[in-house]
């Protein structure tokens, strides 16, 4: 393709409406354009970038079984109320109704209209395992979009269904949909991690999140530097060990602290560390009361608590509820004598006593408070964020909290939507059973922005070769000069019969003003044409990734040109030249020969 008669509208100036670097720079570059909040036009090389990543995705998702199919984006009202979800799923299902005021929905997800295709077509226990998946624009309603393709309210996504006949078949889809993702993730080029996640809105007993590592990312990771173990800040288990605690020897005692209702106040009046305090955060839970306790010092992770609880409405209480519970005012409640339907602490508190609490009582506290003699806790559970200062759950080695942008989530399903759907089959002994379901999404076009975020520069975005639309750029620095003219259409004839995805700059601009847009649209080569370098009987080949200039000899162009295209390629672990000790077919096309100079 020549740069001439593309459309690749890049802006010199940062726009105003960008927050995030990606955002940033896939308008500068002319790769997307906003239509309306959340929305975006997809322009040529942000689409090109897109349909590479789809047939990566695509290519993986048929080689571990599975299927590829297409479902409508609108849904109607009535599966969505069948699964439940109708109300559920809250404001950013984005509801209407047709001519006949029958409701309908824009998808967010497929999960109803999978099972309901699967309920009407399946009937033996022959017909399964089954893996069906789509790529697809879905759209979910977000309050407030934002970070352009980070969390636009229509993207485009990945989405696929498992049905088995038992557990263990669903195990082993999902162990299949777990290794298709790391083969897509490596496969692109990108750092990421696999990390246990909590399941959300779309339900289901176990799942996986795919993060790309990015300092800019969303989502904290907690992550293992001996094991594979990696988890969400709000999945990552928390293990505590130690002796049972003695009681305590001193009886409860009440304390002015007028005034003073936060951890660190009380510490400081008190003198004693804020891990001697116990934080009493009181909530209503499907209208029931509860209390979580936890360390002073310590944050309450309350998706934990949510999925302990096993609710559908977790809310901090109000003040008026606080005062109806406690007796006191915002800050002062305790365990000792509230009067909550259930008290919940969290596990490290059984390990120790003589604690600081809220006295129920505005402006006191108690000191000396053991919680099994003076309050009616009813278990100890992990309730608290984790931190570097706990060790790795699986093997005890230590941990770090890195950040990550989430791109795709794995999940077992089991039999949510085929209960409350219906989905069932004859198994071997002609008996009625329940489809167990798992499902997998990958954000495809989030994919385009976490490479950005992940990979870039001052001067612009440093794409994978990969997902590069163009993974070289040959640069003709004076384009009225006969010579350079046909040199650089040369190479960019011979690189595109070596089956290089290659961009010819035959613009008649400025050679600065050229570096400048191709370093901005990240083609991990360039390769600049000019009289000089004609002269010489060189070319120069620039890497984007390390701003490394290079100097080839035109007799031997194609072979150095490819050794340093595989050098890249190895950077982003995309083409290892030896594995287990065999070497291994980089290219499809074998170089020979050299680009000859006219004189």
């Amino acid at each position: 393709m020549r740069w001439s008669r593309y459309f690749i509208p890049t802006l010199k100036e940062d726009p105003a409406e960008a927050e995030v670097i990606s955002h940033k720079l896939l308008l500068r570059a002319g790769m997307i354009r906003k239509l309306t909040s959340g929305i975006y036009t997809y322009l040529p090389t942000g689409w090109k970038a897109l349909q590479k990543i789809s047939a990566i995705v695509r290519q993986e998702m048929n080689r571990f079984k599975g299927i590829e199919m297409l479902m409508p984006a609108v849904q109607p009202g009535d599966l969505w109320a069948e699964s439940g979800r109708w109300e559920a799923y809250g404001k950013e299902l984005l509801r209407f109704k047709d001519r006949h005021d029958r409701d309908y929905c824009i998808g967010p997800t497929h999960e109803e209209v999978i099972t309901d295709l699967l309920r009407r077509e399946i009937k033996s226990y022959r017909q399964l395992p089954l893996n069906l998946y789509q790529i697809q624009t879905k759209f979910r309603d977000e309050i407030r979009p934002r970070f352009g393709l980070m969390r636009g309210r229509e993207f485009i996504m990945k989405d696929a269904y498992s049905f088995d006949i038992d557990d263990a078949g669903a195990s082993d889809s999902y162990e299949d949909m777990r290794r298709a993702y790391i083969s897509i993730f490596e496969k692109l080029g990108l750092k990421f991690r696999a990390v246990e996640a909590d399941s959300g809105a779309i339900g289901g007993s176990f799942s996986h999140e795919f993060m790309v590592l990015a300092e800019t990312g969303e989502d904290t990771i907690a992550a293992c530097t001996d094991c594979d173990y990696a988890a969400n800040l709000e999945k990552a288990e928390v293990r505590c060990e130690g002796p049972d605690c003695e009681e305590c020897s001193m009886p409860a005692e009440k304390v002015a602290t007028p005034g003073l209702h936060t951890v660190e106040q009380v510490a400081g009046f008190l003198e004693v560390s804020p891990g001697k305090l116990i934080k009493t955060m009181l909530y209503n839970a499907d209208g029931k009361s509860v209390a979580a306790l936890i360390r002073g010092d310590r944050e309450l992770n309350e998706v934990k608590l949510k999925n302990l609880l096993d609710v559908t409405s977790l809310e901090m209480a109000s003040p008026e509820e606080v005062e109806k519970w406690s007796g006191a005012k915002v800050g002062f409640a305790g365990p000792a004598g509230l009067k909550v339907d259930r008290i919940i602490a969290d596990l490290e508190l059984q390990f120790d006593t003589d604690w600081v609490t809220g006295a129920n009582e505005t402006d006191a506290h108690l000191r000396h408070v053991d919680l099994k003699r003076d309050a009616r806790v009813s278990g100890y559970h992990d309730l608290r964020n984790f931190t570097t200062e706990d060790f790795c759950p699986r093997c005890r080695g230590n941990m770090y909290l890195t950040k990550g942008i989430e791109v795709g989530h794995i999940f077992k399903l089991g039999t949510k939507y085929s209960k409350a759907l219906k989905a069932t089959f004859l198994d071997e002994s002609g008996k009625e059973q329940l489809i167990i379901m798992g499902c997998y999404g990958i954000g495809v076009s989030r994919i385009l922005a976490a490479c950005i975020e992940q990979n870039h520069d001052r001067d612009g975005i440093i794409f994978t070769p990969a997902i590069a639309p163009f993974e070289v750029v040959v640069i003709a620095l004076n384009i009225k000069d006969d010579l350079v003219r046909e040199q650089a259409e040369k190479i960019y004839e011979r690189l595109k019969d070596l089956g290089i995805d290659v961009l010819l700059d035959d613009r008649d601009e400025r050679p600065g003003f050229k570096f400048k847009d191709v370093d901005l649209i990240g083609s991990p080569l360039q390769v600049v044409v000019g009289a000089k370098g004609i002269k010489n009987r060189v070319y120069e080949v620039k890497i984007r990734q390390t701003g490394e200039r290079l100097e080839i000899p035109a007799d031997d162009f194609v072979q150095e040109f490819t050794r340093i295209r595989n050098d890249v390629l190895a950077h982003f672990g995309l083409t290892p030249a030896v594995k287990n000790g065999k070497e291994a077919l980089l290219q499809a096309h074998k170089p020979q020969g050299s680009v000859e100079f006219n004189h």
